[in-house]
């Protein structure tokens, strides 16, 4: 009988990580992705398979927390096929090789401060290296269409949909036939809400003997996008006239080019005061480019302003900090200036140099436009820390701290029940991606909403299908 085991993402929101086996079938790895925040340290930890026995990687989408431990599963031995969205390729590309680097760069200051004290025997080598990452592209890839089955061994089959979240993102579903039956699980992937700035809302599914869906707002709904965009707006344009700086910690991927479309939006309505908008991610501004390549997959809206403009993202204030120099160059302008940095989290990238020069500023604001996982950084902040240790100074939390959830690529809970109501025929809900205590209240609304019977996956529990 076929089972699922999830190694991540059970009663946690990251390391996306779903082992499904098949009786006399293929085994099938569905997203691989790092930990992030509290849980970080599984990432370095053994996987709960092994990684020589998956004949099929299948990914949802290009976040980290679905991609990141696809080099140590390579590295471990897997050299099976692997199926995804070609934007989904290009997107893990960007993101894979920037987290080897970061982790390459870790080791050397890491080996460093070891050698002074003499504990470099006791360091831990990078989880992998770019060498590593690169490898993931020699594998087998073949590249997933939406709405169009793959073969993956007699009898087995899967299709992508449009899951709405990012560029290239997908919700899978398997098909295949045990012992005479024909069955089907759908894996949502992270989904979508039905408005967004850039996506068109994701593809609904109508048949599957068992759901896996995410639940990282599976608890509550989000502020409405009118609304959300409309606080936005007033934060940027009291920031700027009152002679501060606005800063945004961003994710590389979707949440910086919606920001940017709203900033260029303001722009051309005259509403964005006069200032400097300094885009300072290397790495956001090779996914806006990605973005633009795979524009016939984006939503009405951002292809009209292609068509307009012969550009979606750019407008005459925004400038790109590639190099280090450009964004030390910062530093330069003390006010009236908008910086979009990554990470998202605030666990590394640019926006850590920002905080240290400008977090202290009551003048200046700090706006989170993303989910912040327990344990980093962003989510230390807008719980309402007084000050943060950066670069072995402490630095005092003087800005104006705002959390705007409106933003969310994450489908809230109205959206989520909504799609899950699509189903013509539902047997059972898994959840995952979620911390326990939003599962246990998104669990109770499917059962007495929808009267699906609905479990809370358990890490490596194992589940028949």
């Amino acid at each position: 009988m076929a089972f699922i085991q999830s190694f991540g993402a059970a009663e946690t929101v990251t390391g996306s990580c779903h082992f499904l086996q098949l009786k006399n079938g293929p085994k099938i790895l569905i997203d691989c992705g790092y930990f992030q925040g509290h849980g970080e340290e599984q990432t370095f930890e053994p996987f709960g398979f092994d990684p020589k026995q998956v004949d099929i990687l299948l990914i949802t989408h290009a976040h980290l927390d679905h991609v990141g431990r696809i080099p140590k599963l390579v590295k471990e031995g897997f050299d099976g096929k692997l199926i995804a969205s070609r934007a989904t390729m290009d997107l893990a590309e960007v993101i894979l090789m920037d987290s080897a680097k970061i982790a390459e760069e870790d080791y050397k200051t890491a080996l460093k401060k070891a050698k002074r004290s003499g504990n470099e025997k006791q360091l831990r080598l990078p989880i992998y290296s770019t060498d590593d990452a690169k490898a993931v592209f020699d594998l087998t890839i073949q590249y997933a269409q939406y709405n169009k089955s793959i073969q993956l061994a007699p009898g087995v089959k899967v299709t992508f949909r449009n899951a709405g979240h990012i560029l290239g993102s997908a919700t899978v579903q398997i098909e295949f036939n045990e012992a005479g039956v024909s069955k089907s699980i759908v894996f949502s992937g992270d989904l979508g809400g039905q408005t967004d700035l850039i996506m068109p809302a994701p593809t609904v599914v109508k048949q599957a003997d068992a759901l896996y869906i995410e639940s990282t707002y599976g608890d509550r709904d989000h502020r409405g996008l009118k609304e959300t965009v409309h606080e936005f707006k007033e934060i940027i344009i009291k920031t700027l006239n009152n002679q501060g700086n606005v800063l945004i910690p961003s994710f590389a991927i979707e949440r910086t080019q919606e920001i940017l479309l709203l900033l260029k939006q303001m722009y051309y309505d005259k509403e964005l005061p006069k200032c400097q908008v300094f885009l300072d991610s290397p790495m956001a501004m090779r996914a806006t480019q990605i973005y633009t390549r795979y524009h016939a997959e984006l939503n009405a809206p951002a292809k009209k302003l292609l068509e307009r403009d012969g550009t979606i993202f750019d407008f005459p204030y925004l400038q790109y900090s590639l190099k280090n120099q450009d964004s030390m160059l910062i530093n330069n302008v003390e006010n009236r200036c908008i910086i979009i940095a990554g990470s998202g989290m605030c666990t590394g990238g640019r926006i850590l140099h920002h905080f240290k020069h400008r977090l202290w500023n009551a003048h200046n604001s700090v706006i989170f436009v993303g989910y912040q996982v327990q344990g980093t950084l962003g989510r230390k902040m807008i719980d309402g820390t007084e000050s943060i240790q950066l670069y072995h100074e402490n630095i005092k939390v003087n800005a104006q701290i705002h959390m705007i959830n409106g933003f969310s690529a994450h489908a809230d809970q109205s959206d989520l029940l909504a799609w899950i109501n699509e189903f013509e025929k539902l047997d059972r809900v898994f959840l995952i991606h979620g911390e326990p205590d939003k599962q246990a209240i998104f669990k109770q609304v499917i059962e007495e909403q929808l009267h699906k019977p609905t479990h809370i996956v358990k890490y490596a529990e194992q589940i028949y299908i």
